[in-house]
């Protein structure tokens, strides 16, 4: 279905691209959730969830303890999803593991009507991250992120000037989408891993001159390994034995994990670099791009807050949303008197930002990743 641009005819609607223009010519950075994969070919979290359940890398154990899941959260709304259900195995992994470190007799948690232990409980999950990366590992079209990353890099119509400086991707997704992207563009970038296509957790990597873009990776990434010998990522060659041999050690977790990774590298490293992100200092303005994300994860939903609130208004973020209209943790940012004019929202059917309020009667879809790409490209 072709992108129906006839609405932007209308002067309010250009009014509104053309202060998304001005402000995404300074410095900015972009957050990016599921809903930014689905153009590649990749599931939105409710189809990885459902592939993820079929998989044939769960074990019995993993079934029913995820049935046991399941049923809990039968009344969720927003519907529950597989990092759901992998929080609530990381939760009662760390009940074990604390009590098996304070050497305490029973360690086991009930989980339905079956005890499981710590080693029991570490199985599944790997069980659970194997699935995950089973159904994301698969042959994707990046074109559209290469002329996203491209548009995001230079001016959105020529002759323009364009101030971007580095710019800093909050990467909520498991794929290598915009790791790729950038490399095929051409644009220098770090992701925290010092190497190639092999490669080992290096954060200095982040401070090196000259990068157009950093890459951040908050729920970690299906190309990251643990070794035993390192607690924090590995970047291992596909072809290679030791690829095969830690394949079940994929380095990913989940939205709300509590439990160790959110203690050490990469995860602590990589949060405090989200928040310095979040919080410009010194009177430096910054604008973030939020495409394809719920606003599910509770805990960066908090971190944006408390940059909209404690960064004295240098925090502008831009939301493109599926939704009609501002719902959930926008509405109260959106009616929020003290941070309204930092919060710019482009909805389904509107546009809403403090004062102004631009409804459509009908979807304008410019949420799509691949339409907001063409809007970038200065092609509507």
């Amino acid at each position: 279905m072709a992108f129906d641009i006839s609405i932007f005819e209308k002067k309010e609607f250009r009014s509104a691209l053309n202060k998304l223009e001005e402000l995404l010519s300074h410095s900015k950075s972009v957050l990016l959730g599921a809903g930014a994969s689905a153009c590649a070919g990749l599931p939105l979290t409710n189809q990885l969830t459902a592939k993820a359940l079929e998989s044939d890398k769960l074990s019995a154990d993993s079934k029913q303890i995820l049935n046991v899941i399941q049923s809990s959260f039968a009344d969720a709304n927003p519907a529950s999803h597989i990092e759901d259900y992998l929080s609530e195995l990381v939760d009662w992994l760390a009940i074990t593991s604390r009590r098996a470190n304070r050497g305490v007799d029973t360690s086991n948690v009930k989980i339905g009507n079956v005890e499981y232990s710590n080693d029991q409980l570490l199985k599944v999950i790997d069980e659970i991250k194997l699935a995950i990366f089973e159904v994301i590992n698969i042959d994707i079209d990046s074109e559209i992120h290469e002329r996203f990353v491209k548009a995001l890099h230079r001016p959105m119509r020529p002759g323009k000037d364009n101030h971007s400086g580095t710019i800093d991707y909050l990467v909520m997704n498991y794929d290598t989408l915009i790791e790729d992207s950038l490399a095929l563009s051409e644009l220098r970038y770090a992701d925290g891993l010092e190497g190639g296509v092999s490669g080992w957790w290096s954060p200095s990597t982040f401070e090196q001159k000259g990068l157009e873009a950093r890459v951040l990776k908050l729920h970690g990434s299906i190309n990251w390994v643990e070794h035993p010998l390192s607690s924090t990522p590995l970047r291992i060659a596909p072809h290679l034995k030791h690829s095969r041999n830690q394949s079940s050690k994929i380095m990913i977790w989940p939205a709300s994990t509590k439990y160790r990774e959110t203690q050490l590298d990469p995860y602590a490293n990589l949060m405090q670099r989200a928040r310095l992100v979040l919080n410009p200092r010194n009177g430096n303005q910054r604008v973030l791009l939020i495409i394809g994300y719920s606003f599910g994860d509770a805990h960066i939903n908090l971190e944006i807050d408390k940059g909209l609130k404690s960064s004295h208004g240098n925090l502008t973020i831009i939301v493109f949303t599926s939704d009609a209209n501002p719902t959930g943790v926008l509405k109260a940012w959106h009616e929020d008197n003290a941070i309204s004019e930092q919060v710019l929202i482009f909805a389904d059917k509107g546009f809403f930002h403090a004062d102004t309020t631009i409804e459509s009667p009908h979807s304008i879809q410019w949420w799509r990743f691949e339409y907001l790409t063409q809007i970038l490209e200065g092609g509507v």
